[in-house]
């Protein structure tokens, strides 16, 4: 396992910032996906902020890391990110799920330039990040392709398949990060179709696999700095262990936030919890 250390940045902070954000967000759209996009917020704010090689500025830097977000329906906590990192204005956060706007209910790479891959087809994400990074060591490249992907897409064959696929081309540019928060729209990911032992698993098809806490900054800080190590071959996975609804209490459910938006109500008293940290 790595190592942690305190990160510089205040995570614990910004993250209850940008948990609001999806909330207001979610609650101004009367539709969305808050379960999913709480608990996986924490990865992408780490991610973005000291990992991830992107310009906001220039979306389209040839030598930017690529980023695919394959549980697409959790958009919501990857527009708060862009938002912050200045990709587009905070203030366009409200008109998720608008007609005309950028910020669709699913990432639209030909609406907001930043995304790589439109996505919510769920199973599909990691086929695609296998592409661009055996295009990337084809080419000679240094860039690096990530992969966010939810535990009940798991339970996809076609993610399976890649990750069969992956270690074949040696694609150790290739980071696979699985949002565990153990819940699906359906129900509990364990009673729909138990994914465990998922880290054995995905480590007997040749991925070097770390288990991480998916709320621990320092430990997925460490843990993407060591995926970041490359050179041995072998394409990384991180299973990160999160919540669902992390950091609103009444929505830590394993499904019941999974695609509900909360009312005035409910979105006023997540932001208070969250405004106290």
């Amino acid at each position: 396992m790595p190592t942690a250390t305190a990160p510089s940045t205040d995570y614990r902070t910004l993250t209850r910032v940008l948990r609001a954000d999806i909330i207001k967000m979610i609650e101004a759209a009367g539709s969305g996906h808050p379960g999913g996009s709480l608990s996986v917020i924490d990865l992408l704010t780490v991610l973005y902020d000291k990992h991830l090689a992107h310009r906001p500025a220039e979306p389209n830097w040839p030598d930017r890391d690529r980023l695919i977000l394959s549980k697409g329906h959790a958009c919501p906590a990857l527009y708060a990110v862009m938002a912050h990192h200045g990709y587009f204005p905070k203030e366009q956060l409200l008109t998720l799920r608008k007609l005309g706007s950028p910020l669709q209910g699913h990432p639209d790479r030909l609406r907001l330039p930043g995304i790589e891959l439109s996505t919510g087809s769920l199973g599909q994400g990691l086929s695609v990040a296998l592409g661009l990074a055996l295009a990337a060591k084809m080419d000679k490249k240094a860039w690096r392709t990530w992969c966010v992907l939810g535990d009940g897409e798991m339970q996809e064959g076609q993610c399976w398949e890649a990750l069969m696929a992956a270690p074949k081309f040696k694609l150790d540019n290739l980071v696979a990060i699985v949002d565990y928060n153990g819940g699906q729209i359906d129900g509990p990911v364990s009673e729909v179709l138990d994914l465990e032992p998922l880290a054995d698993k995905i480590r007997a098809f040749n991925w070097r696999t770390l288990v991480v806490d998916g709320h621990d900054h320092a430990a997925v800080d460490a843990a993407f700095a060591d995926a970041r190590k490359g050179g041995d071959g072998r394409p990384v996975a991180i299973v990160a262990k999160t919540k669902k609804g992390k950091g609103v209490s009444f929505m830590e459910h394993p499904y019941e936030w999974h695609g509900k938006a909360p009312n005035k109500e409910e979105a006023a008293r997540a932001l208070q919890e969250l405004s106290h940290g």
